[in-house]
């Protein structure tokens, strides 16, 4: 039996507000990473982080941070897509939250993300393709 993969990507942000910021790249990530890795090591899913340091997203609104975080699973046929488009609005404002709902929705229910061309209304402008 091969092993599912889910990739979480994380690219580059360039912080365009001095009032509103968002640390990725401090321990909090770090340790929900971990926390999935755990959950979905038991379902026989595995989880990793990557960093994308090729891209850079500004970042200006919350929008922008869900477009930061992107999700692969190849054996889902999904590439790349920004946590956004898989969850469609975030419920809390809470990009961790909104992470692991995107990384659940994937492993567990991958036909719930809706095609690339349904999802065209609320594109971040990110470049995804959304």
């Amino acid at each position: 039996m091969s092993t599912r993969q889910i990739i979480l990507t994380i690219y580059n942000q360039k912080q365009i507000r001095s009032d509103w910021q968002f640390d990725l790249e401090g321990e909090g990530l770090e340790s929900l990473c971990r926390a999935i890795e755990v959950e979905l090591h038991k379902y026989g899913i595995s989880f990793s982080l990557m960093r994308n340091e090729a891209y850079t997203i500004n970042i200006n609104s919350y929008a922008d941070l869900l477009n930061v975080a992107r999700i692969t699973s190849p054996t889902d046929g999904f590439y790349n897509k920004c946590v956004g488009h898989i969850i469609g609005k975030s419920q809390n404002l809470d990009l961790y939250e909104d992470i692991k709902r995107a990384v659940n929705r994937v492993a567990f229910a991958p036909e719930t993300v809706q095609p690339d061309d349904e999802h065209r209304k609320v594109c971040h402008n990110c470049g995804c393709g959304c």
